[in-house]
């Protein structure tokens, strides 16, 4: 995914740095992430949700609170108030650009700040909090024990996570005073709802509260064993799927007309990931991914080359064999086929070898057909255009665009 490197205007006149995730293909539509306290938007959480979405056409801008990460200004004179306003700049960033958000997304104490924020940006369809407290206050037992130096003289070092940081009071009083309920209840967008059982930071009673809190449409999903900061990068994976695939349901996106200029017919295949092998394959408005497996240096995110030949075989035969039985009359009521091919395309495109592929179909029928039937329907399925086009020699003409 191209990412863009931006910055804008925090609440307090500083300067955040944030990345805008783009799309390979078509703009779609645009979304907001709020990472987590004391976190900055480089988290492995951030970066795959990011990568998933805009791999559906959706760009995302994470950014730096004010006084984290590459962001200016002091974090001690931030406040959980602040957070929602510097939301609400970064809105305001990418509605000059054009560029208006329909989603927004939070986690852990950033899931608290888009639920209060939301109601605020007109453009927001869609809100996701992963992991998210429903009081922000309950961010403070991360520090409990410097909550009386902080009282008493205003300010406080703590350490977390292993970094330190200075919490003023201002932050203490903000975040302890801080409710949703009123701006869970007003949200007037869908809502989910990611937490995992587990969580030793946040409880999932939070979870329940801020579901119960809001009302329809709202969804909730578990993310089992996952930790608080979703470290493990499948769980990452798991909650970012998990949200494309909810997402696509209220923000409506509408693929864009075909390019004038693009003959139909053309399968146009771009590179996604230049350190690894991902590929986003386009035909119209079909979009999939190709990639090559983890031991080969790829993200196994999506089917190798070869896969795609055999799926290929795999989709005609069936086609063929169901259009046959369906002009005959047949009772066919089921297809399957298992194509096997023993050829790996990272090995074969590194030491090419014997000319000759071997593929292997297994087709499985099911219905009422008898002996005669079912050896017809194995008859026709070496009819099947794509077989006929491996079995007989092709030819490839490559050009430079």
């Amino acid at each position: 995914m191209p990412t863009e490197k931006l910055s804008f205007t925090g609440h307090a006149g500083d300067t955040l740095a944030a990345r805008l995730d783009m799309p390979n293909g078509p703009h779609l539509g645009t979304a907001l992430f709020a990472h987590c306290f004391t976190c900055s938007k480089d988290i492995t959480a951030a970066r795959r949700i990011a990568a998933r979405l805009s791999s559906m056409g959706i760009a995302v801008l994470r950014f730096d609170f004010t006084g984290l990460g590459h962001s200016e200004g002091e974090f001690e004179n931030t406040s959980f108030t602040s957070n929602v306003e510097d939301l609400v700049a970064a809105c305001q960033a990418l509605d000059a650009r054009g560029m208006s958000p329909s989603l927004i997304i939070g986690h852990s104490l950033g899931g608290a700040a888009v639920l209060k924020a939301a109601p605020m940006m007109e453009s927001i369809k869609a809100v996701v909090t992963i992991g998210a407290p429903f009081d922000p206050g309950h961010v403070t037992h991360n520090f409990a024990q410097a909550i009386p130096e902080i009282v008493d003289k205003g300010v406080a070092e703590v350490s977390l996570g292993g970094r330190p940081f200075r919490i003023g009071k201002g932050f203490v009083d903000d975040v302890s005073e801080a409710a949703l309920t009123a701006s869970i209840a007003k949200l007037g967008t869908a809502l989910l709802v990611l937490h995992a059982p587990r969580d030793a930071t946040v409880g999932v009673e939070n979870a329940s509260d801020i579901f119960l809190a809001a009302k329809h449409p709202k969804s909730f999903v578990t993310l089992d064993d996952a930790d608080h900061l979703i470290t493990r990068p499948a769980d990452a994976e798991y909650a970012a799927d998990v949200i494309a695939a909810w997402s696509k349901r209220y923000l409506k996106l509408e693929e864009p007309a075909k390019p004038a200029q693009t003959p139909e017919g053309v399968m146009r295949v771009t590179e996604a990931d230049a350190n690894g092998f991902l590929q986003d394959v386009q035909s119209g408005p079909h979009h999939v991914l190709a990639d090559e497996p983890a031991k080969f240096g790829g993200t196994n995110k999506g089917l190798t080359p070869y896969g795609f030949v055999s799926a290929g075989l795999g989709a005609c035969t069936s086609m063929t064999i169901r259009m046959y039985a369906r002009r005959k009359g047949w009772p066919l009521t089921g297809v399957s086929v298992d194509v096997l091919h023993a050829k790996e395309h990272a090995v074969d495109a590194e030491k090419p070898g014997e000319k000759v592929d071997h593929f292997e179909r297994i087709i499985h029928l099911s219905g009422d057909l008898d002996e005669e039937q079912r050896a017809r329907l194995l008859e026709i399925a070496d009819k099947c255009p794509v077989h006929r086009t491996l079995e007989r020699a092709s030819t490839v003409k490559t050009v430079l665009a």
